[in-house]
């Protein structure tokens, strides 16, 4: 019980510092494209929601968390400009049916997306891309006689890179190109009214309104659009649905605390499952008995290898290599010649040119000369062959 109690003062301390040190962490530049009309990050389009009555004087505006369909259907919406700015748009069947409609009966719809959507790609054949061909940006501009058509924008971070790769061209009426030619700003005439399709979202941002370029752009784009006394702003594609909103939804979008819950969660359930682990008393292990000998040989021959004395060495092994022949085959050994070359060949089966050889060795060895590590390993490898034919 004690160890847990630490292990929680431990996890409680290391998450207080976390959470002081996020706190007073000074805050970098959050570069999430959300296209949120409420937040002022670069890449929020708070700067033209509030500036929209700029473009649309005396419009009341109105804000919409709904499909499309609900939109329209559910307020009973007869007139109006509907404004959609998103980084994507999938809108089903019946969403555009009613779209369709909406436009037909004379109202402008505005939308501004990187991807479309299959029912729209289906429909009017648009499918978008980007260029990566230039980090300084792609230049864009409009195509519409009654502006001037020489004029470039351009925008680094990609955000005049979109176009229109593919697009239903017989219906289609171009407003914008880019540099390499490609259609980016697009017109349909639907019964009335109009739809206009822009591929550049982020060129509506607050990072683009708050740059010169990026705010002529903006607002020379939506100046096409029909104004009508009723303006309705999509937050739908980029907030969701209003009943979708949470308090853990609101707590892991800000990262500090995201990152705080999730130590705090992982954490607590790696304490459960330490904890869920039987408690028993630990059995203590019981080493068996050592055999010394070994760590004796070791010790002994580390301590002739640090020395390096070869003739030592070597005298040793010829003394017990004989004294094995002495007591094992009874033969004397005070002298080293053919006789005993012969009976012990005899006795033991090996070669008497082997038997020879080794005598010749220790008769050396015997005589004081100096012992080269080479004739040391030549002299052990004998007499080890010496043991194993012999047995």
């Amino acid at each position: 019980m004690k160890s847990s109690k630490i292990y929680i003062g431990i996890l409680a301390i290391f998450l207080i510092v976390y959470l002081v040190a996020q706190y007073k962490r000074p805050k970098g530049i959050d570069w999430t494209q959300s296209l949120d009309n409420n937040d002022k990050i670069p890449f929020g389009t708070y700067v033209i929601f509030n500036r929209i009555n700029d473009i649309f004087p005396g419009a009341r505006v109105e804000t919409f968390r709904e499909p499309v369909y609900n939109v329209i259907n559910d307020h009973h919406i007869d007139r109006g400009t509907y404004l959609i700015v998103c980084d994507a748009i999938n809108i089903n069947e019946y969403d555009y049916d009613k779209l369709e409609q909406f436009i037909k009966r004379g109202n402008d719809v505005f939308i501004a997306a990187s991807y479309f959507g299959d029912q729209i790609k289906k429909e009017l054949k648009v499918e978008t891309r980007a260029e990566f061909k230039d980090t300084t940006g792609t230049r864009i501009r409009f195509t519409n006689s009654s502006i001037d058509t020489t004029k470039f924008y351009s925008l680094k971070k990609g955000m005049s890179d979109g176009y229109f790769h593919t697009m239903d061209t017989t219906r289609a009426i171009v407003l914008g190109l880019n540099d390499y030619h490609h259609c980016n700003y697009v017109k349909y005439n639907l019964g009335e009214g109009h739809l206009y399709l822009n591929a550049n979202p982020l060129m509506f941002t607050n990072y683009s309104l708050l740059n010169k370029d990026g705010a002529s752009y903006a607002a020379t784009a939506l100046s096409f659009v029909k104004s009508g006394p009723y303006l309705m702003w999509d937050e739908y594609y980029t907030q969701g649905r209003e009943d979708d909103e949470s308090t853990m939804r609101v707590f892991l979008r800000n990262p500090a605390l995201r990152m705080a819950f999730y130590i705090a969660f992982f954490s607590i359930v790696i304490f459960v499952v330490y904890e869920v682990k039987r408690r028993q008393r630990v059995i203590p292990v019981i080493e068996p008995l050592r055999n010394t000998s070994v760590d004796f040989v070791n010790v002994v021959g580390q301590v002739y290898y640090e020395q390096r004395n070869n003739s030592n060495i070597a005298q040793k092994q010829a003394t017990y290599f004989l004294e094995h022949i002495r007591t094992k085959y009874y033969l004397k050994t005070s002298l080293l010649n053919e006789e005993l070359v012969e009976v012990l060949s005899q006795k033991t089966g090996i070669e008497p040119e082997f038997l020879q050889r080794i005598f010749n060795q220790v008769t050396i060895i015997r005589s004081g000369v100096y012992i080269s590590d080479n004739d040391l390993i030549s002299f052990n490898k004998n007499i080890e062959q010496f043991y194993i034919q012999s047995r």
